[in-house]
């Protein structure tokens, strides 16, 4: 009997001192989840500009423009060379700008050693020109993409889009911004002298390896490549000096995975002017905007002379209940980016209480309905399969599309060549945030959204466009389909899928 108590209290002991260690081990790791560079970061860092990028125009009128996707290494922290990629130079690239109605033109070499694709995100152009994972790039070789701007003038970006590869692509450094600009947003009294007082703000999470990047996942997060700190325009700590009483961030989120919920760390109101697609009918003030791989936001914040603020992303809603919530960043706070107001200011005019009309389809407009459910594991219950269409719409008709988030994970959802109203979020009317044009939406666990998208061509059966979770690891795993536009009565055609890419 004695035996038989010595056992059983062995095995108790045993148990409980694994229990201890099994709930120890958990609360350590629920704990070094949550992420804070609040009040910690140096602003020791002047804010890079992005170059714009500089053209030639043919005798036809086409502007022309070089980006060569290749490798290098830039020195992020002091004495630490880090291996990174690049548009003509070590990591992002230049800013493209054009006007509406211009033909522009970009030859895209590839001094990469692996294929690649350039994606124009947001842009409307014809299929073959997209840039999506059927235009790869092969290492050595030279797409040229060309078409005319048909679109208002909005903040768009390029990026690339290799199936099974974007994240790592872009995590690499191959991201850069593409302004659009057109006579009504000339005309309106708004800070536009880029890198004075209209400035890119291209924001990346990271984390470092020794002086390489670590693309590795965060332990229990289903959402992708999470950092621990932030970046802005390939620079760590960042400040920028601001000389004009009021400045324009044109914010993107470049991150992979991260979602963020931008503010001023003093709680100052700032004014929303544009969203993915353009500008909105109106400025709106706000206090937060948050953002999710993908989307963009150009807002416009004033200063006073002498002073300090920071850009901080505080913890985002929408990212799931407890254990999800606090691995997938949902407790994460970060000092993004330091305002420094010089002594004297230049004085800037008020902000415009009207700034246009939307050029966006409306449901009374809507012929027909598609449903599209989202789950990590693919879209309406598919991987991506390169040689299936998944959809064929008709050129010039307006669709509602009701995108619903099936599971607890976070998704966004993002619609090559289109931009489009947000109707409904769970039946209510959207936010002010997204009442302009978008082409990316967030699209939180068990959420329906609503939009209307309308699809004008040209039409190409042959070669479509993608949709997409562009949390870009969901994305690499099949979270992506692919639809073609075609002219009524026209059916779909058949699709060339380039070697190495068949199914998934």
């Amino acid at each position: 009997m004695s035996r038989l108590r010595r056992v059983l209290i062995l095995v108790t002991t045993v148990a409980v001192v694994a229990g201890l260690a099994l709930g120890g081990g958990a609360v350590w790791l629920y704990s070094d989840a949550k992420v804070s560079t609040a009040g910690s970061t140096s602003f020791g860092n002047e804010l890079a500009v992005p170059p714009l990028a500089k053209s030639r125009v043919k005798p036809d009128g086409t502007r022309v423009f070089d980006l060569t996707m290749q490798s290098g290494h830039k020195e992020f922290i002091q004495g630490k060379k880090t291996p990174t990629w690049g548009f003509n130079g070590d990591y992002l690239g230049p800013t493209l700008r054009a006007a509406r109605g211009e033909k522009v033109e970009v030859k895209v070499a590839n001094r990469l050693g692996e294929a690649s694709t350039v994606h124009w995100h947001g842009m409307h152009l014809p299929a073959a020109m997209d840039g999506g994972p059927h235009q790869m790039v092969a290492p050595g070789q030279t797409w040229t993409p060309h078409w005319t701007v048909d679109q208002p003038a909005a903040s768009l970006w390029y990026h690339p889009h290799p199936h099974g590869r974007t994240e790592k692509h872009v995590q690499r450094g191959l991201a850069g911004m593409f302004l659009l600009d057109d006579e009504r947003s000339a005309g309106l009294a708004l800070p536009k002298t880029y890198g004075v007082d209209d400035l890119p703000v291209i924001v990346q999470d990271v984390r470092f390896d020794g002086a390489e990047f670590d693309h590795g996942h965060r332990l229990m997060s289903d959402t992708g490549f999470l950092g621990d700190r932030t970046m802005v325009n390939g620079t760590l700590d960042p400040y920028a000096e601001v000389r004009d009483e009021r400045v324009r961030l044109r914010l993107l989120n470049a991150s992979t995975a991260r979602v963020y919920a931008f503010g001023f760390s003093d709680g100052r109101e700032f004014s929303l002017i544009g969203t993915d697609g353009g500008l909105l009918e109106q400025a709106v003030p706000m206090e937060r905007i948050r953002l999710s791989p993908g989307e963009r936001a150009e807002i416009v914040v004033r200063m006073e002379p002498g002073e300090k603020t920071v850009l901080r992303s505080f913890p985002p809603r929408d990212l799931g209940e407890g254990w999800q919530k606090r691995f997938n960043g949902g407790d994460d706070t970060f000092d993004v980016l330091q305002l420094r107001a010089h002594r004297e200011l230049r004085p800037s005019p008020q902000v415009p209480d009207r700034l246009g009309g939307l050029e966006l389809p409306d449901a009374s407009d809507a012929v027909r309905g598609r449903f599209f459910g989202l789950r990590t594991s693919g879209i309406n219950g598919r991987k991506m399969d390169m040689a299936r269409i998944d959809e064929t719409v008709t050129r010039g008709e307006t669709e509602i599309w009701t995108v619903r988030n099936e599971h607890g994970t976070p998704h966004n959802f993002h619609v090559h060549d289109v931009q489009f109203r947000v109707l409904e979020v769970d039946g209510e009317r959207p936010p002010a945030e997204l009442r302009g044009a978008k082409d990316t939406v967030f699209v939180p666990g068990r959420t329906t959204v609503k939009l209307a998208v309308r699809f004008d061509g040209p039409s190409d059966p042959d070669v479509p466009y993608m949709y997409h979770c562009h949390l870009l690891y969901h994305e690499d795993l099949g979270m992506m389909g692919q639809f073609v536009v075609v002219d009524k009565g026209q059916k779909a055609g058949r699709v060339h899928v380039p070697d190495g890419h068949q199914g998934h």
